[in-house]
Parts: C-alpha cells; structure tokens; sequence
C-alpha cells in the first residue's frame, strides 16, 4: 500500500570540518532520495554547543520535505546519509560531521524504540525554534498543540546562543 506524502521537518547541524559544507551536502542527499521533494530550507545559524561545551559551536538548521514513505524507512535513510559523510556516534552531545533528525512527520506521533516523532526536545532547543519557525512559524507541535512561534516565544530570553549567518 502507498504512503500518504507528507511534510517532514529534519533538523540538521555539523561542528566537524568543513560545517556548512558538510550542511549543504546532507541536504542535497535528503533531496536526491527517490521519494523526496525539498520545500524549504532554512538560514544556517551559529549555535553555542549544549551540554559538552568544551567543542566548536555548530551549524544548525531545518528543511522541509515532501517525503512518501514511512517514517521508519526515511530514518534509516537519514542515518545511512550521516553513516556515508563519516558520522561515528560516540559521545552524547559531542562534535559530529552531521546529524540530521526528524522534528516532524506530517501529524505522525510515534514513541519507540529509536524513534520519537515529534523529536522529544525540539520544543526546548532555541536552535530547532529558531530556524523551524523562519519556514513555518504557525505550524502546530502535534503533542503541545503550540506553534512553532508560540514555543520559540516560551523560551526564556537567557539561553543559547543562536545568531544567523548571512545568506
């Protein structure tokens, strides 16, 4: 049976050689998957590590695609993108070439194992708001039932920083 297409939101960062470079690449290989259409991507922001500090700050954004398969196999692929651009998971919160995770899936809530859709903490993290509510800044959190503008807005005005780069 076909999958319903629908709008995945994947938020993507690097600290790790080449950041926006690395960035570019895993974007353009989300949109070269055969069930996948770009909608929009996002500026690239400098985002102050959380957690292990003591690292380079990251490049972080969002895209937006049309996806028409399962969440579960469009994961698999994402991890298999970050697996070809010499991601290695080892430390938690620690320097990576490229993560990529799933925000959101359409309306989808899933909860689990290695996969929780929405992302679990996308609502706290100043560096998921930020550029998530430049796209789509009236969408609504499918558990919280805020928008995306609203939780960005919720977030204490100390904090993380987040500082855009130009285009």
């Amino acid at each position: 049976m076909p999958h319903l297409t629908k709008t995945a939101y994947i938020g993507f960062g690097s600290n790790l050689g080449e950041k926006v470079e690395n960035c570019l690449a895993a974007i353009d290989m989300m949109a070269a998957l055969p069930y996948c259409t770009m909608v929009g991507r996002s500026a690239f922001y400098r985002t102050e590590p959380l957690g292990l500090t003591d690292q380079d700050w990251f490049i972080n954004g969002v895209c937006s695609l049309r996806v028409s398969v399962d969440p579960r196999t469009f994961l698999a692929d994402l991890l298999k993108i970050e697996k070809s651009m010499g991601r290695v998971r080892t430390e938690r919160w620690g320097p990576r070439v490229i993560d990529l995770d799933v925000l959101l899936f359409g309306e989808d809530i899933i909860r689990e194992e290695g996969l929780a859709i929405p992302h679990l903490l996308m609502h706290l993290r100043r560096f998921v708001l930020v550029p998530i509510t430049e796209l789509a800044p009236t969408l609504r959190h499918p558990v919280i039932n805020r928008t995306m503008n609203e939780l960005l807005n919720d977030l204490p005005e100390e904090g993380q920083q987040v500082i855009r780069m130009g285009d």
